[in-house]
């Protein structure tokens, strides 16, 4: 039974309905690493907060681009069904129309890109070049003829746009360098984008392998999916360590606090199934956010209160 079947059924606002498809569980994966890069570049004495705003609208740009251009193509190729044991898709449900969307992931796109012209303007050509790749992947994610979502290889470009590229870039625009602590720091949210990634297609796996969206969950299995969130949730637990080591303040390990939080996640994706993992989606988000958060923090502690 579809929700529009359901005598109890109330169709969202239109309001409600873009809340939908902007998907806002899955922002923190656009906000998170531009949080940390900035906050590594003031401990760097390179911050500038013009910049880090800038980056901030175009990388959040991008990610709603991206949600809304998937919401199209999974609409065509039948991945979001009745059957489909996420939230509401609105383009497959009729809550907004195909072509609204299209003409909306378009304009959005344009005002990422006249954005970022300022960026570029700051930092120069390779911040145009991260750009357009990353727009480009936000359409190849699920369009083309080859969509990286259906490949198996979906993991490994969040990894590297929602965690290198975004905090790389960030740090760039606003020091014109690049540093190895940089990369380090863009492991945590790194893992933690794929670690919702991967809950959502654990989800999924069912439905995905009906029409051939060959996700990594549904190529190596909901157990070993489970496995490398472990893996990767410990990963990321060990960059503030490795910051500390590096000469970064000691209170970065502050990200620490936030442990508990993924250990209830881990414990829920270990025992959840079905629609439960959606539940297990959003708490993964929340540790995002405030691991996140609390390593930035820790970072601009000393330059705060000078211990």
């Amino acid at each position: 039974m579809t929700e529009a079947s359901n005598p109890g059924y109330v169709r969202p606002s239109r309001f409600e309905s873009w809340m939908m498809a902007v998907r806002p569980k899955t922002l923190p994966a656009g906000a998170v690493p531009v949080i940390v890069a900035s906050a590594v570049a003031a401990v760097d004495g390179v911050f500038r907060p013009t910049a880090a705003m800038v980056a901030l609208f175009c990388a959040l740009g991008i990610q709603v681009a991206t949600n809304f251009i998937n919401e199209i193509y999974d609409f065509r190729k039948g991945a979001d069904t009745a059957e489909r044991l996420g939230p509401t898709r609105t383009v497959a449900a009729g809550l907004i129309a195909e072509k609204t969307m299209i003409s909306v992931s378009i304009a959005l796109l344009v005002a990422v890109f006249l954005m970022g012209l300022y960026l570029v303007w700051l930092a120069g050509w390779p911040v145009l070049i991260i750009g357009l790749l990353s727009m480009f992947f936000a359409w190849a994610y699920t369009g083309g003829p080859c969509p990286i979502a259906y490949s198996g290889l979906g993991d490994l470009f969040v990894f590297v746009f929602f965690g290198l590229v975004a905090v790389g870039g960030t740090y760039y625009v606003q020091s014109q360098t690049l540093t190895v602590p940089v990369l380090v720091a863009a492991v945590a949210p790194g893992v933690f984008s794929v670690n919702i990634l991967l809950v959502n297609n654990i989800r999924d796996i069912d439905t995905d392998r009906r029409v051939g969206k060959m996700t990594l969950p549904a190529r190596i299995g909901a157990a070993n999916a489970r496995a490398l969130y472990l893996f990767l949730t410990v990963t990321g637990y060990l960059v503030p360590v490795l910051m500390w080591f590096v000469g970064y303040p000691f209170w970065c390990m502050l990200s620490w606090l936030s442990l508990p939080l993924a250990i209830v996640q881990l414990r829920r994706l270990f025992t959840a199934e079905g629609r439960e993992l959606n539940e297990v989606l959003a708490g993964t988000g929340k540790v995002m956010t405030v691991y996140g958060f609390l390593f930035s923090a820790g970072l601009l502690v000393p330059l705060i209160t000078g211990l």
